[in-house]
């Protein structure tokens, strides 16, 4: 990536000229606002601290540094900004050779081995099976599987696993739901829709046969709808049924943070920053959810996996302190990372959508799948950072204008594949990879000069560096920011630029070279989102 060969050029310089070695995470890079260069970074304010110099001329004297003596054909040109700032501009080989090897790597481009095999765990959606999936879960959904997917492009290898509450007091309460008696709490079409299927009277056996039926009968097919694949859905029952949670606990209590208490058990989660500690086993004997917690993470690890991902509905922010305590207790402080998806609105013509003939008392995402399709659930769910209230408006989502993200998404790879129908060989380059390729790789791109041709390119630079961004970060969002952006740009080429004239050949083959390396990239972006590129709207 042109970023790390940045990095590596300034950490060079560094050490030729102030004998200083940096690493290569100490160097922070970032894309530059236009008419400031392509990439610019304040490395040079760290430097002169080191040094005990002026920032300013510390950073006229890196770009002096690496423009005298590195020798490198990515920078053309590097210029220092007060008040310590270096801006660097690429050459224009340099980004014709994208152009080409974004051709040649097709599928294969944003790859890389950043992951190096290394194992992640993630645990997502996992909803109580005691009715249909609402919203506040489903936007998990979405978010996991791409952050999944994202994960394996940079090299790890990852088990996506849907943790199912089968046990314990909600399984109970749906059983009393189901039966109807005085201490019944859901309600909705489902219910009723159980009672025909489910005879028993006994409420702990009502509720285990509900849950087995809502599993395969509306979540399964409701994650289906959603697009999400799970490798494993993890059972509850069956982990307390091993004895592995006593084992946990036991573990536990062999380091003195287990204690008992009016009957109870209890996991000192106070040392560990909670405002108070946790039953762990009530004084029934039955273990609680936290309890069952503690042994799912401790398996996990125990598997083998370098990372363990919980992503969770926000109504859990309140487990996220006892559930890090565990873990660190357990000696696997760093292992654990926790991600809150934040609360969902669905609005129509501008009002709240609240109600559910199935579910009873809130929006299910079949409900919206229903209104809006697969695609623009996800791509809508996908655009807002996880930590952000949403906003879900069900009018726009359905509009079929630029206006609607996913729609404007959509369309430029359709336009993209109308512009290889009209062209004369359309059929070597849609039919065959292989023949788009050579194609391709045959094209004069230094003629590749135009302004928005240039600005086009570098949107294209950018998609491996995002993709190890939020492998990194887990900021999901940027991937549906970035291909409304290069969708933008490339909007602007088809605005500014003729890509086929029959009076310029050459100049139309390495348009098209760089339209097809634009399909790639952006074939790329929706299928990280699972999102489907069309070829006709």
């Amino acid at each position: 990536m042109i970023r790390d060969e940045i990095k590596k050029i300034i950490q060079k310089a560094a050490k030729f000229h102030w004998n200083i070695d940096l690493e290569l995470d100490q160097i922070k890079i970032d894309y530059s606002p236009e008419g400031f260069g392509d990439y610019s970074t304040n490395v040079a304010m760290f430097l002169a601290k080191e040094a005990r110099s002026n920032p300013i001329e510390t950073a006229e004297e890196i770009a002096d540094e690496i423009l005298k003596r590195v020798q490198d054909d990515t920078i053309e040109d590097i210029k220092a900004v007060k008040p310590g700032f270096l801006n660097f501009y690429l050459t224009r080989g340099i980004l014709q050779n994208v152009v080409a090897e974004i051709n040649e790597a097709g599928r294969r481009y944003g790859d890389s081995s950043m992951g190096k095999g290394q194992k992640i765990h993630l645990d997502f959606v996992s909803a109580n099976p005691t009715g249909p999936v609402h919203i506040g879960n489903a936007r998990g959904g979405p978010f996991g599987d791409v952050l999944a997917n994202i994960l394996e492009k940079v090299g790890f290898k990852t088990l996506r696993e849907y943790y199912v509450n089968d046990t314990g007091g909600q399984a109970e309460i749906l059983g009393h739901s189901i039966i109807g008696d005085e201490q019944a709490q859901y309600q909705g079409g489902y219910i009723e829709e159980l009672r025909k299927k489910i005879s028993e009277k006994d409420p702990g056996k009502a509720g285990e046969q509900g849950v087995k039926i809502i599993l395969e009968d509306i979540i399964k097919p409701s994650m289906e709808k959603l697009g999400i694949r799970f490798d494993n859905w993890f059972s509850e029952r069956e982990l307390q049924k091993s004895g592995k949670v006593d084992k946990a606990l036991d573990l536990l209590r062999g380091k003195n943070l287990i204690y008992e208490n009016d009957g109870a058990l209890w996991f000192r989660s106070t040392n560990f920053g909670d405002d108070k500690d946790r039953v762990v086993v009530k004084s029934s004997g039955e273990k609680t959810y936290f309890g069952s917690d503690i042994a799912y993470h401790k398996e996990k690890i125990d598997l083998g996996f370098d990372k363990l991902i919980d992503i969770w509905g926000a109504d859990h922010h309140g487990d996220v302190k006892r559930m890090k305590g565990a873990m660190e207790a357990l000696g696997y402080k760093d292992k654990l990372e926790i991600i809150l998806t934040q609360f969902v609105r669905v609005l129509t013509e501008g009002k709240e959508m609240k109600m559910s003939k199935r579910a009873g008392t809130y929006v299910s995402i079949d409900d919206l799948i229903e209104e809006v399709g697969k695609d623009a659930t996800r791509f809508f769910f996908l655009m807002y950072s996880a930590d952000t209230h949403m906003n879900f408006d069900m009018d726009l989502a359905k509009e079929r204008s630029e206006k609607n993200p996913v729609y404007y998404v959509q369309y430029a790879h359709a336009r993209i594949c109308s512009i290889f129908r009209k062209y004369n060989p359309s059929t070597v380059l849609r039919t065959s990879a292989k023949n788009a390729k050579e194609y391709a790789k045959n094209a004069n791109l230094e003629l590749l000069e135009h302004e928005t041709e240039s600005k086009l390119i570098k949107q294209l630079i950018k998609f491996p560096e995002i993709i190890e961004d939020v492998a990194k970060d887990y900021q999901v969002h940027r991937l549906p920011h970035y291909a409304i952006e290069l969708v933008k740009t490339f909007h602007k080429l088809y605005e500014d630029c003729r890509v086929i004239d029959e009076k310029a050949p050459e100049l139309t083959q390495a348009r098209l070279a760089l339209v097809r390396a634009t399909q790639i990239t952006l074939k790329n972006t929706l299928d990280l989102m699972g999102i489907s590129a069309p070829e006709k709207m």
